[in-house]
C-alpha cells in the first residue's frame, strides 16, 4: 500500500510561479524541483500572460515529451499584499492526464499563494492534496481563510501560529488567547466543532467521508449567509447586507462569525 502511494505522489512532476509584474514584464519567478530551459520557455508561452492581446485563459493544459502541463492564471485584487504583481500563474508538470483535479488543485495553490511561497522548497507540503479525489479538492475550495494540517504535537503549545487548534486526538478544540475576543463561541461554533470532532472519530468513516460531511456543513453556512446578502450593482456580485444581518438578532457570536466569514469571502460592501 505504501509503495503503491508513493508511485501515485510521484505523478505530479513539479511546481511553478509566473508572475508579470506592473511594467508588463513576465518572469519565470521559482519552481520546485527543477525544470529545463526548454521547458520553462514553453510554459511561458502558454500562460498567456506573454500574449500581446492580453487575452486571459483562466487554465490550460497540454503535453510535451509525455509530461503534462497544467496552468492556472489568475489577476491580482488590488488589496493584494503582492503589490507589484498584476498577474499570476501557477504551473504543474505531471506525468497522467486529469485537467479537472488539476485544474481544483491549480485553484486552492491559487488561493493560498502566500503560504505557497513560504514553503515552496518543501515539496512534502503538496504531497497531501495528490491523493485528493476532485470532490474533495472543490471542497477544500469552499473553506474560508487558511487550514494547516500538523502531526506535531509541539504546535499545539505555539499559540502564535494558530487562531483554532482542533487537537482530533484528543478530541479538544483550543482558542488562541489573542484571538478569543474575536472568536467567543456561540451555538454556530459550537454545532460546527462537534461536527468535525464526532465526524473524525467515526471509525466508519474515511477521510474523504469526514471532508464531505464538512463540505455540506460549509453549503449550509453560505446558504444562510446568502439568504441576508444582495447583489451589488458591480458586476452581479453578492455582497453582506448587514441591516438584514441585524434584523436577524442572532447572538452577538454567531453575527460575529458572520460577518468576519462575509469579509473572508469579500462579500462585505466597500
Amino acid at each position: 500500500m505504501a509503495a503503491d502511494e508513493a508511485a501515485d505522489t510521484q505523478l505530479m512532476l513539479g511546481v511553478g510561479l509566473i508572475e508579470k509584474d506592473t511594467n508588463g514584464e513576465v518572469l519565470w519567478v521559482w519552481c520546485y524541483p527543477s525544470t529545463t530551459a526548454t521547458l520553462r520557455n514553453l510554459l511561458l508561452r502558454k500562460c498567456c500572460l506573454t500574449d500581446e492581446n492580453k487575452l486571459l485563459h483562466p487554465f490550460v493544459f497540454g503535453q510535451y515529451r509525455r509530461t503534462w502541463f497544467y496552468i492556472t492564471t489568475v489577476e491580482v485584487p488590488d488589496s493584494s499584499v503582492l503589490k507589484k504583481v498584476t498577474h499570476f500563474s501557477i504551473v504543474l508538470t505531471a506525468k497522467d492526464f486529469n485537467p479537472e483535479k488539476y485544474a481544483a488543485f491549480t485553484r486552492i495553490l491559487c488561493r493560498t499563494l502566500p503560504a505557497l511561497v513560504w514553503h515552496r522548497q518543501d515539496w512534502t507540503i503538496l504531497h497531501s492534496y495528490v491523493h485528493l479525489s476532485v470532490d474533495e479538492l472543490e471542497a477544500l475550495q469552499m473553506c474560508p481563510g487558511y487550514v494547516a494540517g500538523f502531526v506535531d504535537l509541539e504546535v499545539s503549545n505555539r499559540s502564535d501560529l494558530y487562531d483554532v487548534f482542533v487537537n482530533l486526538a484528543d478530541t479538544e478544540i483550543t482558542i488562541a488567547p489573542l484571538a478569543k475576543e474575536a472568536m467567543t463561541m456561540g451555538k454556530l461554533h459550537k454545532e460546527i466543532g462537534q461536527l468535525i470532532v464526532q465526524s473524525a472519530e467515526d471509525p466508519e468513516k474515511s477521510d474523504s467521508q469526514v471532508i464531505q460531511d464538512i463540505s455540506v456543513k460549509t453549503k449550509e453556512i453560505f446558504t444562510n449567509l446568502a439568504s441576508f446578502s444582495e447583489v451589488s450593482g458591480d458586476g452581479g456580485k453578492l455582497v453582506l447586507n448587514f441591516e438584514a444581518l441585524k434584523q436577524r438578532r442572532f447572538p452577538p457570536a454567531t453575527e460575529n462569525f458572520l460577518y468576519h466569514l462575509a469579509a473572508a469571502e469579500q462579500m462585505l460592501k466597500i
